[in-house]
């Protein structure tokens, strides 16, 4: 081990490894300290099991609606466990092959809780290391509301991940992108599932065409929405639990899922105390280049204000690597980052919402393109439609595009190339889209948005 690294980094998540194989690849020594498993979150307690759960749950409904299609299937038992090990197995092979990569660049890791302590260093368990420069990478926890406590029938993502049995009745205490995952996954399997939300409608920082979508369609599966409601007690039972509502309403479930958010982890690791600036949420304060407060220190993911999201964290980390190498480097903006809510139906988009398109612009265009018009949306059997913003009315380029249906997540590479790169509606139209696929709903949107519809019945 380098007793003075390139690179010293503090937390094996997303944006901490990305940092350190990319340093690595531009030749630095590069240390890596991680109090659990190099993969963070994201790999072990996040985006990949949750979407192992959530493909499980796909596979359920499609066996369920399999007599729509001519096939004679019926489901007829969820096997927890069988789906845990699933899951599992997904994991395990990943971390294996992160493993092998951490191995194969040469970044020394570090097992141990580590400490910032001023400067460039980090103390972990009573040693002190110290890099040329250093990388803050330690991720975010699950929130929880006031006055709620976790455990027994309370879970947050982390304990619903490893829940043995399926629940036949839950509430989830939040509408963000993690609630109606698990919403979507526990309706699948046959649960009865109650969605609350303190604010207005469901995934509030969508554009509201798509929260719509994505409210009609849940309440079509059978879950029951109820938004501007506030939870003011939760109450645990032998047998189930109680969620009272401000108005009095009191709901009763087998658990409760308290999903309002994730905050970063930034306390109680000595950030504040060794002069790191943060913001009065806790987010560390950076600059343009992810530079703190002290010289020589980046901050990169979960810990700083904006959409935290695994795809995040790792341009954060490969940004942060390029500019210590000396590389010029800009950072992309959080407005061009994809967003996908990976529930059913799907919820994808880039850009600005119309809302933000208004204030920024003044006066926009929009269109909606309904997936009833699309072969292969009618073929999986997928409502939903895609809705492109454009700017200044009919003379501007397009700066969002939300999309919800069934795997409309796949879509969302096409969408971010013509929103990050500015283009007209003209230029997406000319485009040939494969017939049947749903990408050609993007084609039919763009060309009704340059006043060139071709399936529409306007």
């Amino acid at each position: 081990m380098t007793d003075i690294p390139d690179v010293l980094i503090l937390g094996g998540g997303s944006g901490g490894y990305a940092a350190a194989f990319r340093a690595a690849q531009l030749g630095k020594t590069v240390t890596l300290i991680e109090e659990d498993k190099v993969g963070g979150t994201c790999l072990h307690r996040g985006c990949i099991p949750t979407k192992a759960l959530l493909h499980a749950a796909e596979v359920a409904d499609t066996v369920a609606h399999a007599s729509k299609v001519g096939i004679g299937a019926e489901l007829t038992k969820v096997d927890v466990a069988g789906i845990h090990a699933y899951k599992n197995s997904v994991v395990d092979r990943l971390y294996r092959g992160l493993q092998g990569l951490v191995k194969a660049h040469r970044v020394d890791i570090v097992n141990g809780t580590g400490r910032y302590v001023g400067g460039r260093s980090v103390e972990v368990g009573g040693t002190t290391f110290t890099g040329r420069s250093l990388v803050l990478a330690t991720g975010s926890a699950a929130r929880t509301l006031p006055g709620v406590d976790r455990g027994g029938r309370v879970l947050t993502s982390d304990e619903a991940l490893e829940l043995p049995t399926l629940p036949e009745r839950v509430v989830v205490l939040g509408g963000g992108v993690i609630g109606v995952e698990f919403a979507s996954v526990w309706t699948s399997l046959g649960a009865q599932v109650t969605i609350v939300e303190a604010l207005p409608r469901l995934i509030a920082t969508e554009d509201e065409w798509s929260s719509k979508q994505l409210t009609r369609a849940l309440k079509k599966r059978g879950v029951t929405v109820r938004t501007d409601a506030r939870c003011e007690a939760v109450t645990q039972q032998a047998d189930g639990v109680t969620v009272a509502l401000a108005g009095g309403d009191l709901l009763e479930a087998d658990v409760v899922l308290v999903s309002v958010g994730r905050g970063p982890r930034t306390s109680g690791n000595g950030f504040a105390e060794g002069g790191i600036e943060l913001d009065e949420r806790g987010f560390v304060r950076v600059d343009g280049a992810l530079r703190t407060s002290q010289d020589g220190v980046y901050a990169v993911g979960d810990i700083v204000a904006g959409p935290q999201l695994a795809h995040r964290g790792f341009a954060h980390g490969i940004h942060v690597a390029e500019v210590i190498a000396g590389r010029d480097r800009v950072l992309a903006e959080d407005s061009s980052i994809p967003r996908v809510a990976y529930c059913n139906p799907e919820v994808a988009s880039v850009g600005l919402t119309e809302a933000q398109a208004r204030e920024k612009y003044g006066e926009v265009s929009t269109v909606v393109y309904d997936l009833a018009g699309n072969g292969k949306s009618q073929i999986l059997g997928t409502g939903g439609g895609i809705k492109v913003v454009r700017a200044q009315k009919d003379s501007g380029p397009v700066v969002g595009i939300h999309m919800v249906g069934e795997r409309v997540g796949e879509l969302i590479g096409e969408a971010q190339l013509t929103v990050g790169w500015g283009a007209y509606p003209d230029d997406v139209a000319a485009l040939v889209h494969a017939h049947p696929t749903q990408s050609e709903a993007l084609g039919e949107a763009h060309m009704a948005l340059a006043g060139l519809p071709l399936h529409s019945h306007g």
